[in-house]
């Protein structure tokens, strides 16, 4: 007994040790893709650029908030692309260009996340329907939703307020969409590090029976990972309509896939149970910077979409490979 004691203290700290060696690695290749890129077109690595890129990561660094939630638990959501396009539209229908509509319609837009991500988490949960099926089912769904009361044709303005987030800066230095992503990250990681409910996701995710044998209400925190994954994705469309000005059908169709890229990239497994938010964070970075590069190097719109591919399935079977030896 007193060996076995012994022994899991020492995983622990190994595992600890493990997870801090990807995040360093994850955040040096950010520099050296960033001196790479300087590299290959000057400016690269001029403040603005720099502020531009990381400006892009914002929002997908905040719909990979709810996307890392949820694999955590042990599942996946792909129904936060429509989603994203849901809050894109219907914010600006429901703002019209107008700041006095602020609050009402943050808060429709929200509780329709929320809404849509619970419905996603019953379903996984109550109904046993598989992730993949069910989030698949709710995205359809949405994107229905949307196409009927935008008529296909979505009308409106985002107003001054989300405008200044989307594409205005603090100090005139700091993109303030940047300042959003990074209180919302600090929250998420206190969230996962330090309350009783990041733990109990962690216990899920790991091992949903022995976690239901120990009094963790299972079904609640999945349902509640879900539900947070829909209203990040919602929140996330709302601030992009911040940076278009006005609506876009299909704006969130990309984030689905890169979503899912950037946590596993960020070295969250998709069995759940193990990873966390700051690899999140680096993969997101990672992604955004990746096009870039590309972009800055000529390559056509078909090379892109390929090499992009190819390198997020190099990276994802890298840490495929090494889980399984471990």
């Amino acid at each position: 007994m007193e060996k076995a004691k012994t022994l899991a203290p020492r995983h622990e700290l190994a595992d600890m040790l493990s997870r801090n060696a990807i995040f360093f690695l994850l955040f040096l290749l950010v520099v050296a893709m960033f001196v790479l890129g300087e590299i290959v077109a000057h400016g690269f690595l001029s403040l603005s650029h720099i502020g531009a890129i990381l400006r892009t990561a914002s929002f997908l660094g905040i719909v990979a908030i709810g996307q890392t939630l949820v694999v955590l638990s042990g599942g996946i959501d792909l129904s936060v692309g429509p989603i994203i396009t849901m809050g894109n539209v219907f914010i600006c229908m429901f703002m019209n260009g107008l700041d006095a509509n602020n609050v009402w319609s943050l808060s429709a837009i929200i509780l329709l996340g929320l809404a849509f991500g619970s419905i996603n988490g019953l379903g996984v949960t109550y109904l046993r329907i598989s992730p993949l099926v069910m989030t698949l089912a709710v995205g359809s769904l949405v994107t229905g939703l949307t196409l009927i009361f935008s008529q296909g044709a979505p009308k409106g303005l985002a107003s001054p307020l989300l405008r200044e987030i989307g594409v205005g800066n603090l100090f005139n230095l700091i993109p303030a969409i940047v300042v959003t992503w990074a209180v919302l990250s600090a929250l998420v990681i206190a969230l996962l590090g330090r309350s009783v409910y990041g733990r109990k996701l962690y216990y899920a995710g790991a091992n949903l029976k022995a976690a239901a044998l120990s009094g963790i209400r299972v079904r609640l925190v999945k349902i509640i990972a879900y539900a947070l994954g829909g209203a990040c994705a919602v929140l996330s469309g709302t601030l992009m309509a911040g940076y278009t000005r006005d609506a876009f059908l299909g704006i969130g169709n990309e984030y689905t896939m890169w979503s899912i890229a950037a946590v596993v990239i960020g070295g969250t497994s998709l069995t759940g149970g193990k990873g966390g938010y700051v690899g999140t964070i680096a993969g997101a970075i990672i992604l955004v910077l990746l096009e870039s590069l590309l972009t800055v190097m000529n390559m056509p719109e078909a090379g892109r979409r390929i090499a992009n591919g190819l390198i997020i399935l190099i990276m994802i079977s890298i840490y495929f490979r090494k889980r399984n030896r471990g």
